[in-house]
């Protein structure tokens, strides 16, 4: 990893590559749609008298976006939906949406993430290009990977911080385990939301439909 991948020049823009599926590094097994059982996934939640234990299902949506830049700085990465349902139930349990993003250049992964809760959040975390395993955080007050939300959840219930561990495996499928630390306003001791699950591909991924189409793109392009 190049210590100084940047240089000296703010708007010199690196040529990188329209294939973005040969370029997510740790990212690239994640892209696809995807659907776990309807009651593997496990959740614990804060109630009004402790906490809750939950079962779920779940799909996610994981799309290729093209190559974005900053400057000198490059990303590829994975634009992503989450629907979450309670066992048994049928409206929206949790839902998600926001981006993967891998940084070649400095072997960093970024999640962002945005729920209609009114709460939104930048994660980051290293790994290796080839990695099978990677985790991503973020901290309340943090000026990088930080924690935002509303009034009102942040005055009853305080995300501390945010850690979320993805494993591939090769049966096609991955996992997943995350922690959102909360204080909640009544209880002296923060409490550990938890979630984990397991999902299945069910599709490929969806690329940009121009990029697959050459003779639309060309046309658009005149």
């Amino acid at each position: 990893m190049d210590p100084d991948p940047y240089g000296d020049d703010l708007f010199d823009e690196p040529a990188g590559s329209p294939d973005t599926l040969a370029h997510l590094g740790p990212l690239a097994p994640l892209a696809g749609r995807w659907r776990s059982g309807p009651a593997s996934g496990g959740d614990s939640h804060p109630v009004a008298d402790g906490a809750e234990p939950a079962t779920y299902g779940e799909t996610v949506d994981l799309r290729p976006i093209d190559r974005q830049t900053n400057g000198p700085q490059l990303f590829y990465g994975l634009r992503y939906h989450v629907r979450v349902v309670e066992t048994g139930g049928v409206e929206t349990f949790h839902d998600q949406v926001g981006y993967w993003l891998w940084e070649p250049a400095q072997h960093r992964i970024l999640l962002s993430l945005a729920i209609p809760r009114g709460q939104v959040a930048l994660c980051g975390g290293q790994a290796r290009p080839d990695a099978r395993e990677f985790t991503v955080r973020a901290t309340a007050g943090d000026p990088h990977f930080g924690i935002l939300s509303n009034p009102f959840l942040d005055a009853g219930f305080h995300t501390v911080s945010f850690e979320m561990t993805v494993m591939i495996h090769d049966d096609n499928t991955w996992s997943y385990r995350q922690d959102a630390l909360l204080q909640v306003a009544d209880r002296a001791e923060p409490f550990h939301h938890r979630d984990a699950n397991t999902l299945q591909r069910i599709g490929p991924p969806v690329a940009n439909p121009l990029a697959e189409d050459r003779d639309c793109r060309s046309t658009v392009d005149r």
